[in-house]
């Protein structure tokens, strides 16, 4: 087994997290090296929706499909509209973003190896199958976990997950205008449906927590509330993601955690795009700097809080659910809060 020269910090992952967190370190001089299993980098199973207000600090608008300064939200009693003056929710091609942020964390001086899984974990070094070899065991300081619901650093720290939900999406050939968030207690409990515009095809899927439904279960309600939609999506291909959204900590001495491998992802909405991106860069700073406070993840996990407890009293009380849901959507008629409640970019 071939040992590599020491690397002082190791990413596994090459998401928006793992990808901020290079670009910060190697910015600042650190040496970086980010491992990706998939042999590309970007394309992950997305509605690409993400919120304008806090994305829009990290990556060029230049790179967005759509944006949408309305927003049409439906609940079992209520169709509304939001319309702010600036756009409140823009979409992105998952791939589109992946790839000018390995290009923005490599001219930082990172370096990535696609193909490369992680196998074995130790205090002070990883084995790795790489393209060319079997086992390579790379000696590190710091570890980052950027590798997503299933993190084997997240397992190696042996932190279970308990809150997880289930996203399933289908990218349907095509074109519409409008932004849809479907509020159906009935189908989807504390989750919802979602229909986002993009470039040249439709997202259309649905989110929600795994201890309101089964992912069987949510395909089907899916399929059958597509179709009332008006999208008949049996003949297409779906793909489904877990999604994280059981915070319990990003600092484990010389190990870290970001994104969906921390947790971070909301319960209630799913958003885990900027979550990640936040947390990848709020690990870097630390590593730079340990007495750095890191008050970002502090007010995301405030408002991950606040979805988690909607999330679990819809999980035992459907009806509560279903009333949770009207006055969210009721205040928003009434002006009284806006959609960026809902956010984690709050």
């Amino acid at each position: 087994m071939k040992t590599t020269n020491y690397i002082e910090n190791i990413i596994i992952g090459a998401g928006p997290g793992g990808l901020a967190c290079a670009a910060h370190l190697a910015r600042n001089g650190r040496k970086v090296l980010v491992l990706e299993r998939k042999d590309s980098i970007g394309p992950k199973v997305c509605a690409g929706g993400i919120t304008w207000s806090g994305l829009l600090r990290h990556v060029p608008e230049s790179l967005l499909e759509g944006s949408f300064c309305a927003q049409y939200v439906h609940t079992n009693l209520q169709h509304i509209r939001v319309h702010e003056q600036d756009p409140i929710i823009a979409t992105i091609n998952r791939a589109t973003l992946g790839k000018w942020m390995a290009k923005t964390a490599e001219n930082a001086g990172a370096a990535i190896l696609t193909g490369t899984r992680a196998h074995t974990i130790t205090p002070d070094h990883i084995i790795v199958f790489t393209p060319k070899e079997k086992n390579r065991a790379i000696a590190y300081t710091n570890l980052i976990g950027a590798d997503g619901s299933t993190s084997i650093v997240r397992k190696f720290l042996e932190i279970p997950v308990n809150n997880i939900g289930t996203g399933i999406n289908y990218m349907v050939a095509g074109h519409c205008s409008k932004m849809e968030w479907h509020l159906d207690t009935r189908l989807f409990g504390s989750g919802y449906g979602w229909i986002f515009p993009h470039k040249d095809v439709i997202s259309i899927g649905a989110f929600c927590d795994r201890h309101n439904l089964s992912a069987a279960d949510l395909k089907q309600r899916l399929l059958q509330w597509a179709a009332r939609q008006g999208y008949d999506l049996s003949g297409e291909k779906a793909k489904a993601a877990l999604v994280n959204s059981d915070f319990q900590g990003c600092f484990f001495n010389n190990t870290y955690l970001v994104g969906d491998a921390a947790g971070l992802a909301s319960g209630l909405t799913g958003e885990g795009i900027y979550p990640a991106i936040v947390s990848g860069e709020a690990v870097a700073k630390k590593i730079l700097d340990p007495g750095y406070a890191a008050l970002e993840i502090e007010a995301m996990v405030r408002k991950q809080r606040q979805h988690r407890t909607v999330v679990n009293l819809s999980a035992k009380h459907p009806l509560i659910c279903s009333f949770l849901m009207e006055w969210l959507v009721l205040l928003l008629r009434l002006k009284i809060i806006d959609f960026h409640t809902l956010e984690m970019a709050g």
